[in-house]
């Protein structure tokens, strides 16, 4: 009787637990609806001076749909960390709601030959959605994931390097696989099964990993015998940026291999080894392709597509990073205002990373802190999970998933913003890209497990020191000397 007490007190209080946490996310995922709906509503007014006939459906149905994302959650992964999803609802319509503004703006310049984006966005948005539901009901925990690990990869391998095989290319890269008239960039899919595959990879041969060659400057570097694993690595992401001629592809695959590799052995050493491979790497590709040799060009000289063709230097085609700049300068601190700017001097800022220049422009430097910080918190909930899980995979693939999202808007931002130069690659939620929000979907509906699986683990209770058999030193040794008599 004394013993099924406390088992039914922890059981009501596991279950109070689950019920405040999802509670909680569903007063946040209510305040990142009214956000974007009030957002939407102060542009629409800016734009048109009052709002649309089809307003009062188009924040329902985001709202119905984030709900039945809730619900889901709720039922399936009921100690999931609260702020994960209210988060990545938040970016997704805050993005939907950028996006339908340039497209009003395009609509007005170019009238009838205008592409507008927001309805395809919508659609993304919902099938992003669907396999987000789908993703969070079908893996029952997350070390399903390690009886595939393999197959991932060699998927992952195929479809990475399947766009070298396609002819054609946008902007010079090709990242893209067309089947009629649907356009799929599967890096976005492959980089999630890398990480799988790495989480699984360097748990069982982290021991051999974390062994220490020879120091040089104080720097514990690896053993060269254990270099094998990110040269391969490395050669795929050369060749990536070779054939494909894909710059943040290659940098954000070899960055989550050095940074999972780095917390799985916690070696300084490989972390060493792989900036200069990468970095040297990325020297040589630069200096031999023109378009890779176009986008540092364009990079270190911004403002010299104004000068006459003949004087610019090679590569320099585009006006867009001087525009992006152009239109952060404009914004100031606070931002123009929704509606307000002038974001279609950036000739594609409605359907690539340049989106981001457009809310620096309209909503300011404060609104691009704001948003790189619900990025660092969903980064930062994924790391949590890692460090509360027990398994060695889990808080592998927890701590991969945070790094591949903070890298991937590291490399997007510090294109738009001048810190580096510019990848090409999708703002995860903001920018337009149907493979980009399915990706990051179901990366999310993946910290959602192991964050449940995390907080379910908290809720264990500690083994009872009195049940727990322990045996001294002293105690061996003397069995030992017992036997031997």
């Amino acid at each position: 009787m004394s013993g099924g007490a406390p088992g039914s007190a922890g059981g009501t209080g596991s279950n109070r637990d689950s019920g405040r946490r999802r509670n909680l996310e569903l007063v946040l995922l209510l305040f990142a609806i009214a956000a974007c709906g009030l957002g939407d509503a102060d542009a629409e007014f800016a734009l048109h001076g009052s709002l649309p006939g089809g307003f009062a459906l188009q924040v329902g149905s985001m709202a119905a749909l984030a709900l039945v994302a809730h619900l889901v959650v709720r039922r399936w992964a009921a100690y999931a960390d609260p702020l994960i999803l209210p988060i990545t609802v938040l970016l997704s319509g805050v993005g939907l709601l950028m996006i339908h503004r340039l497209d009003y703006s395009y609509t007005r310049i170019y009238g009838k030959n205008a592409v507008v984006f927001g309805p395809g966005q919508i659609q993304w948005l919902v099938i992003g959605t669907a396999a987000f539901i789908g993703c969070v009901i079908a893996i029952k925990h997350h070390r399903v994931l390690q009886r595939y690990t393999y197959v991932l990869m060699a998927g992952a391998l195929v479809l990475l390097m399947a766009p070298a095989f396609f002819t054609g290319d946008v902007n010079g890269a090709k990242r893209w696989i067309r089947l009629g008239g649907l356009s799929v960039e599967p890096d976005e899919f492959t980089k999630i099964a890398i990480i799988v595959f790495f989480a699984s990879y360097l748990m069982a041969n982290r021991d051999a990993l974390a062994l220490v060659g020879r120091k040089v400057w104080g720097v514990s570097l690896p053993r060269g015998r254990n270099l094998g694993p990110i040269i391969a690595i490395w050669a795929v992401s050369m060749m990536v940026l070779i054939f494909e001629v894909d710059l943040g592809t290659s940098l954000i695959v070899f960055g989550i291999f050095i940074v999972m590799l780095y917390m799985a052995t916690e070696r300084t050493g490989w972390v060493v080894v792989g900036t200069l491979m990468a970095a040297g790497g990325a020297f040589v590709v630069g200096s031999l392709s023109p378009h890779v040799g176009g986008r540092v060009a364009a990079w270190l000289h911004p403002m010299d597509i104004f000068l006459p063709a003949n004087q610019r230097p090679p590569g320099v085609i585009s006006d867009q990073p001087a525009q992006a700049l152009f239109a952060l300068g404009h914004g100031g601190f606070l931002g123009t205002g929704l509606g307000q700017g002038q974001p279609w001097l950036i000739g594609s800022a409605g359907r690539s990373d340049w989106i981001l220049a457009t809310f620096g422009e309209e909503l300011g430097t404060a609104g691009i802190m704001v948003l790189l910080l619900l990025y660092i918190v969903l980064a930062e909930r994924s790391m949590r999970a890692a460090i509360r899980l027990s398994d060695p995979f889990g808080k592998l693939l927890a701590g991969g998933l945070g790094a591949a999202l903070i890298l991937q808007v590291f490399v997007v931002a510090g294109g738009v913003v001048g810190l580096i130069p510019e990848t090409g690659k999708a703002l995860p939620f903001l920018a337009q890209g149907g493979s980009s929000m399915v990706a990051n979907w179901l990366m999310v509906a993946l910290m959602i497990k192991l964050s449940d699986a995390a907080g379910r683990a908290d809720l264990e209770p500690a083994p009872d020191p009195a049940e727990t058999l322990t045996i001294s030193a002293e105690e061996i040794a003397q069995a030992r000397a017992e036997m031997e008599l």
